[in-house]
């Protein structure tokens, strides 16, 4: 058995190589190939094109691409002619996945969709390319699948994989003694997350920086751990703070994303998939996205739901406050400086806002989300064969 998997983001690529586990267990000798990254290669799939280098936001970015996208749909398609595979999975990245799937689809092969695009906040009249070129979605919380059903797209909730992925991620014990705060310490440790792709960190650690140095002012006793995605972006961030010349208590760290949120009382991060795990650990989180004027226009015509991030979508309000800045940002800078100034200092504040994260926690948790998409795509696939039990 052979499978195409499309896939840009960081995240998708962290979903992708969990479910190519269970696949594997259920399935030793299915093939993995197409379009991913590292931490897919290293669950040893075939890829014949790192695409989460492209992963990028903002029409303004998006377009000196266009020729390099262009290129790898037709690869795609010639891989689909020369080496047919028995099924295509697309992990989120609409703009580019929709694409593949047209190519699929024109040779009759089965489209699965795993972590779909958010239609139902940003442009539901995209349903009609679901329906045309996608056979079935594995939806990660409950009324995104009905929401699919009831537009006549075959869809199943099968849980979001980024709660397996902490239910199962060991946290390194020694990072955590060393970093958490003890009752009694005056210090207050602020979370800090620029983003995954390098052109979110450079949009927003500026202002991040920003918030540090005015959170710093009004609380002395404040560290900030900084939670990189790639050693080249925590060089690109420290230098930065170097040339500002600031004296700042920061500590850059990768590949330490859960254990710095596990320890923080607070965190300021760059709006992304990462907010579920910040609602899994109920810790309390102001969303910042700085974007170019013409994405943001673009965002207010066509955008049809008030919330960006995950957790707010779900909940229909606020639980973590959001900043879409573009420009200047100076009021941004204030007003987020404000909110997490009064969770650091006002007890009962921050545990109001952990009591509504934990309640909306449990009402979408679900986990199982990988072993789940693997079982029920492989019965797809092969519906007369027994399947393997998972280890």
């Amino acid at each position: 058995m052979r499978i195409f998997f499309s896939v840009g983001e960081p995240s998708g690529d962290q979903h992708a190589a969990h479910l190519a586990v269970e696949l594997r267990r259920r399935r030793p000798d299915v093939e993995l190939v197409g379009f991913g990254g590292p931490l897919m290669r290293e669950a040893g799939f075939r890829l014949s094109y790192q695409l989460t280098d492209l992963a990028v936001m903002g029409i303004l970015k998006v377009l000196p691409l266009l020729w390099r996208f262009y290129r790898l749909v037709r690869q795609a398609a010639a891989e689909f002619r020369s080496q047919r595979p028995d099924a295509v999975v697309l992990v989120d990245f609409p703009g580019f996945n929709w694409w593949i799937a047209r190519r699929a689809k024109k040779l009759g092969i089965p489209v699965y969709y795993y972590c779909p695009p958010q239609l139902w906040a940003w442009a539901p009249w995209r349903i009609r390319k679901m329906r045309r070129f996608v056979d079935h979605v594995f939806c990660g919380l409950p009324f995104e699948a009905e929401w699919y059903s009831e537009r006549g797209v075959s869809a199943e909730c099968v849980g979001h994989p980024f709660f397996d992925e902490i239910a199962d991620k060991p946290l390194d014990a020694s990072f955590l003694s060393a970093h958490r705060s003890h009752p009694g310490d005056p210090v207050r440790t602020v979370a800090i997350l620029p983003g995954s792709r390098n052109g979110e960190v450079h949009a927003n650690w500026p202002i991040q920086v920003r918030v540090m140095q005015e959170l710093r002012r009004w609380i002395p006793d404040v560290r900030f751990l900084v939670a990189s995605y790639k050693p080249t972006q925590r060089e690109w961030c420290e230098t930065y703070l170097a040339d500002a010349n600031l004296d700042l208590p920061v500590e850059f760290h990768v590949g330490r994303t859960s254990e710095i949120i596990e320890v923080a009382d607070v965190a300021l991060m760059v709006s992304g998939s990462v907010s579920l795990e910040l609602l899994a650990r109920r810790t309390p989180a102001v969303v910042l996205y700085h974007v170019d004027w013409v994405f943001y226009l673009a965002a207010r015509l066509l955008v049809t739901c008030k919330f960006m991030s995950l957790p707010n979508l779900v909940a229909g309000r606020a639980v973590m406050p959001e900043f879409p800045l573009v420009g200047d940002a100076s009021t941004g800078v204030e007003e987020m400086t404000g909110i997490l100034a009064r969770w650091l200092t006002e007890a009962n504040e921050r545990e109001r806002i952990v009591a509504e994260m934990t309640a909306l926690h449990q009402r979408t948790a679900r986990t199982g989300a990988s072993a789940c998409v693997a079982a029920s795509l492989l019965r797809r696939l092969e519906p007369s064969l027994p399947l393997t039990k998972a280890a």
